[in-house]
């Protein structure tokens, strides 16, 4: 008699099961898998190369010990965040050595570090447990210690000598401090490949003679980022003489970021702005054409100026033959791009072969320039304007009829003819296809938003033809609207109705991230009514609040419409950025109102937002470098009974942070000082290194039914 086999996943060869557990990336799912039998247990452990430590670093027995081929390392968000991670001082309660031999310990295999390094010492502690390091990230937001010049980096330098890539981005140190140490140690320094200089904190950034230093002691960087100072207002600012140095010194770079400072803090710029500075960067033509022709390799290239430009369309030209492999492409404050003579494509409109394109404070850009750019660059899946005053809806309408095949991800930000209601109505061709999304909240336009556009481009163009010509025919009417795009595979859309106005999609069917700026004082209310009511799929929001609050009225609405955002139904992530809200965080003068009643009144509603994950920046005074979560605050996020995850960056009262524990599902959360300069002496009433041990131990007492 036979006898029946069951077949189970037990059966299946580990070569497969390994192959599947390798697949997954993301964490919970990774933790899922892990539950389903011992085997997957076991593969899912062997398997993971990347891990984020949280919790305190003084409890050693809850460092996991079984992920033994974990190659990246990230210990930057042990708590008490900030706090340094081995201390020799007599309030630690472990000992360092120790905690640092645990780590290694568990982590035999590591590669790839990231850490908070408050001092030199958690370097010179921590770095000979993993002597085959080759990338490390450090990161500080507290002000630098009065030591030596370069001493934060001696450490890395002398005990890492595999070391290729450094990345500084969240670091706080002086400039003049990297240079010297890279000079010291040439051989360390000759091996770097991937240098990240982008630190936020930085006032002027850095100078001409010191980038010149630091690509001669690096000519085998293929990947360099750094915050500059290009106001040729200040003694050795970056001009010709320092991109000619970087042509010469690394012409291996496939990556070159080059950002003023100033526009590092990501805030928005004026709309009715002329779009000019007064100064005009020291960056002549030539220059840039040295500069292209010195890196053939390039496949990014970032050029955030903040100063004048002017008549770039010529040296652009040339990205096309001298760096073939481009790929991205952002440029701040480059005047004449695209000329738009003629219908002939010129300028970075040449450019066909990138799929990534920023434009920032581009004065003179037209629509005729921006359907240029369209027809040219036909391959781009991102497109970000900002601050081009001059563009209308219907040359990004057109631009997003030329695009309708490849482009997913668009910003449009400060741009004076686009707030919100045009920048959906431009975008209406690739509606159903935008995955990524960001918009200005601006409503003045809300009222025109339910009438046809005045001027319809109607435009046949054939990229067969070696003149590139395109004619367009300025039709002012509202009853014939027909868009027809001939692309190199002579394939043709058109999108009309039987009355002859056009049809779109009506749903953001593939919109799955939303990011918005918004002034202090407006309301969310209104964004259903611009065109982003369905949006059936979006996951993830950033919401970005700007502005001061000092001396505006109070307020009619009582809540700033959080409330609005339930209509899409698989929200679960938020950002609410309110860093750059200023306010008074004491006492407010009288008929004004002070920051916890501002914090009340953006909160309203939260509670009905069923968020997975939330991460806030509190409004802050600048004036006492304050930037406290307050008691209404933490009563409405108090409310948010589906939180799992809950990020503040900023500081709070320990009687305060109390009330969180509360939250049934509740199990990371985390304070973050990530600002300059992170508070360094704590108030009596502020989460201190004890009080945040407290309420760690609160929410660990916790049982998560997970």
């Amino acid at each position: 008699m036979a006898t029946e086999t069951t077949t189970t996943i037990n059966d299946l060869p580990d070569a497969i099961l390994s192959n599947i557990c390798a697949s997954i990336s993301h964490t919970r799912t990774r933790n899922s898998l892990s539950l389903v039998n011992r085997k997957f247990h076991l593969l899912e452990r062997t398997t993971r190369t990347s891990i984020t430590l949280r919790g305190n670093a003084r409890y050693l027995f809850m460092i996991p010990t079984c992920f033994r081929s974990v190659t990246d390392l990230d210990l930057s968000l042990l708590s008490p965040w900030g706090h340094p991670l081995l201390s020799t001082s007599s309030s630690s309660t472990s000992d360092p050595l120790l905690l640092a031999h645990r780590l290694r310990q568990a982590f035999p295999l590591v590669t790839s570090l990231t850490v908070y390094s408050r001092s030199p010492i958690t370097l010179q502690i921590l770095l000979p447990q993993w002597p085959r390091l080759s990338h490390v990230k450090l990161v500080r937001w507290h002000q630098r210690p009065h030591s030596p010049v370069g001493a934060d980096f001696v450490p890395l330098f002398k005990q890492c000598e595999s070391l290729i890539s450094l990345d500084l981005s969240s670091f706080y140190y002086w400039t003049e401090d990297l240079p010297p140490v890279l000079q010291t140690y040439p051989m360390i320094s000759a091996n770097l490949t991937h240098l990240n200089l982008l630190t936020l904190s930085f006032s002027e950034g850095f100078k001409s003679n010191e980038i010149q230093e630091i690509t001669a002691a690096c000519p085998n960087l293929s990947k360099f980022l750094v915050a500059c100072m290009f106001d040729p207002r200040y003694i050795e600012f970056v001009g010709d003489e320092a991109l000619s140095a970087i042509a010469s010194n690394c012409p291996k770079l496939s990556l070159l970021h080059l950002a003023d400072t100033s526009s590092l803090a990501n805030r928005r710029g004026d709309p009715e702005s002329d779009g000019f500075t007064a100064e005009d960067a020291r960056i002549s033509r030539d220059t840039l054409i040295e500069l292209f022709t010195g890196l053939p390799l390039l496949q990014e290239l970032v050029l955030d100026v903040c100063k004048n430009v002017r008549d770039s369309a010529i040296a652009l030209e040339e990205l096309k033959t001298k760096c073939p492999n481009l790929k991205v492409l952002k440029l701040g404050q480059f005047h004449g791009l695209s000329l738009a003579i003629d219908s002939q494509l010129n300028g970075v409109a040449l450019c066909g072969g990138i799929h990534s394109l920023s434009i920032k404070n581009s004065a003179d850009l037209t629509d005729m320039g921006l359907i240029a750019i369209g027809r040219g660059c036909c391959r781009l899946s991102k497109f970000e304007v900002e601050g081009c005053k001059n563009i209308t809806v219907q040359g990004m309408r057109t631009v997003a009829c030329l695009l309708r095949r490849t482009l997913v991800d668009v910003k449009i930000s400060c741009c004076k003819n686009l707030d919100a209601a045009a920048s959906c109505r431009a975008l209406e061709p690739v509606r159903d296809r935008i995955q990524r999304l960001h918009i200005d909240c601006v409503w003045s336009g809300l009222e025109e938003s339910g009438s046809s556009d005045s001027i319809i481009y109607n435009f046949d163009l054939n990229e067969d033809s070696d003149d590139h010509r395109l004619v367009l025919k300025d039709t002012r009417t509202k009853k014939k609207c027909k868009y027809t795009v001939h692309d190199s595979d002579n394939a043709e859309y058109s999108s009309t109705k039987g009355n002859g106005n056009e049809i779109w999609c009506n749903s953001w069917m593939s919109l799955n991230y939303l990011s918005l700026w918004i002034e202090v004082g407006d309301l969310l209310n209104p964004l259903p009514m611009v065109g982003l009511e369905d949006c059936p799929n979006l996951v993830e929001i950033r919401i970005k609040v700007e502005g001061d609050c000092r001396g505006r009225c109070i307020p009619r609405e009582k809540a700033f419409g959080l409330d609005y955002l339930i209509q899409y139904p698989r929200l679960s992530k938020m950002q609410l950025d309110c860093g750059d809200t200023l306010g008074y965080a004491l006492t407010a003068p009288s008929g004004e109102m002070d920051l916890s009643l501002w914090e009340r009144y953006f909160l309203n509603g939260i509670e009905n937002l069923p968020l997975d994950e939330l991460q806030y920046w509190p409004p802050q005074d600048r004036d006492v470098n304050q930037r406290s979560l307050s008691l209404p605050a933490v009563a409405l996020l108090q409310q948010c009974l589906t939180l799992r995850k809950l990020f503040i960056h900023g500081t709070a009262h320990e009687h305060f942070m109390m009330f969180l524990p509360t939250i049934p599902n509740l199990r990371d959360v985390q304070l973050r000082y990530d600002y300059y300069p992170a508070p360094d002496h704590d108030m009596s009433t502020e989460m201190r290194l004890d009080s945040c041990s407290r309420f760690e131990e609160a929410l660990n007492r916790k049982r998560v039914a997970d």
